[in-house]
């Protein structure tokens, strides 16, 4: 077992797409990046948790990030170069892969992954890019309000003591915030801390969305793939939560908004009727790969990724508890999963009138992994800082604000996003909470804690509350906060202030903004008619 030491401009801890983007960012405008990460892939919520990419409308447009739009047309070049597509498929501009509701590119995560190399690979090979693979934070060393060293251990046992001018925590769930002794919220703040609509009376740090471990699975007419029965099927199968319509190994589910039960089969016409057409059922929601766009001859099958109600986990948190209760959390989130896969395979009601879809094949090839499960649980919320500036539903909610008032406006931008308020239904027995909230601007104060001088967040722990993050949380507004990082970490390397220096100091602040927009090509505010909702052309 070795033992060596790097210094660096800027340490990202964490390489999900807001670590990644920090990383690329920062190399870009010329200073030095360690990206470490636990994982043998890269790209997080995107790769390694396996979720085609949630967006906003305006996600083909010109407004948002340009390396973000990079990142979505490198995937699309990998399947026009690789992939024997039809005429059509190949000369069309918005290619979607998977011709996936959720998305206009749902698309393989292992190719999500190859994407993510090919923008890396000219800094990895000039060395301005270290990456440190399948590495975990073993020690982070802190004196005062600076982060002094963070010492890194490799699967083999190697260590890596790493220092560096600024610090990004691109953990998927905060994991230097804990191991620094900073102070972080997790779980619910209440109504009376936030003043938000739809707080809780009460704090909750149980108060946990539900993580899901996604499975990929092909459609193979004539073929038996039925896996071995899960232990603890009947669980899984019988148990009936109260905030549910039945079990969840069933096609009954939720409307997230309306709270309207609705059943949505695999399948609303046939396996062969969805190739070319589309459908409101689970296996055109999140497919990843259909052949409509494939020639003939191509020997696959369709692919879809399962990231469905049925498989969100509730019954645990992963933050706050003891090792165990986290280990035994992730592993019942396994057993979920391949319950309803099973279910599927035997039990669940077909389409057309039998029983069970044993054709169904577990894809763990194009997840990086032997089973079909992704490598990693998707993680909707994690530890959160205490930030400079907190975002709340006040700054974005539409209820909370008024139809047409639109998102607050924050001096400090340094980005935009879309989604609803979206958070799935808690480990602490809440349901969810699905409101619609207008486009909204990422304010750099809430990417810097109160208690540190050099780190920052980059990932779903930037300083939103419980309820603001269910907005904050989804891929192109993850780019665009460590986006943002990377632009930061140059500037501080180049003028030696904190982070909090710079946006305290208005000539600063703008010549980060000015940097972001002029040349990195981010829109850091929406035009006026989108931002209050007048628009959605």
């Amino acid at each position: 077992m070795s033992k060596r030491a790097l210094q660096t401009d800027l340490l990202v801890v964490g390489g999900g797409l807001g670590g990644v983007a920090a990383a690329l960012t920062a190399a870009r405008l010329g200073i030095g990046v360690v990206l470490a990460e636990r994982s043998d892939w890269l790209g997080g919520q995107l790769t390694t948790q396996a979720v085609p990419p949630d967006e906003h409308r305006w996600i083909e447009s010109e407004l948002g990030s340009a390396s973000y739009r990079e990142l979505r047309e490198t995937i699309r070049a990998h399947y026009r170069r690789l992939y024997p597509l039809t005429p059509g498929a190949a000369v069309d501009p918005r290619l979607n892969p998977g011709r996936g509701n959720v998305s206009a590119l749902c698309h393989e995560p292992r190719v999500g992954a190859l994407a993510i190399e090919e923008l890396l690979s000219a800094h990895l090979a000039s060395g301005a890019i270290t990456v440190l693979r399948e590495h975990d934070v073993v020690n982070v060393e802190r004196h005062d309000r600076q982060i002094t060293g963070v010492r890194l251990r490799s699967r083999g046992g190697d260590t890596v003591d790493v220092s560096a001018r600024l610090v990004a925590d691109a953990t998927e769930e905060g994991d230097l915030l804990e191991q620094a002794g900073l102070f972080y919220t997790i779980g619910a703040e209440s109504h009376d801390e936030t003043g938000e609509l739809h707080a809780p009376a009460e704090p909750d740090p149980r108060d946990q969305q539900a993580v899901t471990w996604c499975v990929a699975l092909e459609y193979r007419e004539g073929e038996d793939h039925t896996i071995d029965r899960p232990a603890g099927y009947e669980h899984w199968r019988d148990t009936v939560d109260p905030r549910w319509p039945g079990p969840q190994l069933s096609w009954k589910d939720i409307v997230p908004d309306t709270g309207e039960v609705r059943w949505r089969p695999l399948f609303a016409h046939s396996p062969e009727h969805a190739v070319h057409t589309g459908a409101d059922d689970l296996w055109h929601y999140r497919r990843i790969l259909s052949r409509h766009n494939l020639d003939p001859s191509f020997p696959g099958g369709e692919i879809t990724l399962a990231n469905w109600p049925q498989i969100d986990y509730w019954e645990r948190p992963l933050l706050g508890v003891s090792s165990q209760e986290r280990e035994q959390a992730l592993a019942e989130a396994r057993s979920l999963t391949r319950s309803f896969v099973y279910w599927m395979q035997t039990e669940a009601p077909r389409h057309d009138g039998g029983t069970g879809y044993p054709e169904l094949r577990p894809r763990g090839d194009v997840m990086g992994t032997s089973d079909g499960l992704a490598k990693e649980a998707y993680i909707r919320e994690s530890r959160r800082i205490r930030p400079l500036f907190q975002v709340t539903e006040a700054h974005i909610g539409v209820e909370m604000r008024g139809p047409g008032v639109g998102s607050a406006l924050f001096d400090d931008t340094v980005g935009i996003g879309h989604y609803r308020i979206d958070l799935h239904p808690s480990t602490a027995g809440r349901g969810y909470v699905d409101i619609d909230c207008f486009p909204f601007q990422i304010p750099l104060g809430a990417l810097i804690p109160v208690d540190a001088d050099n780190l920052v967040a980059a990932n779903k722990n930037i300083g939103t509350t419980h309820i603001a993050n269910g907005a904050y949380r989804l891929h192109p507004v993850e780019w665009s906060i460590g986006e943002a990082v990377g632009a930061l970490a140059a500037q501080v390397a180049e003028t030696a202030q904190t982070p909090a220096q710079l946006r305290a100091d208005p000539t600063s602040l703008h010549r980060l903004q000015r940097r972001l927009r002029d040349e990195l090509g981010v829109t850091l505010e929406w035009p006026d008619d989108i931002r209050t909702g007048r628009s959605t052309s």
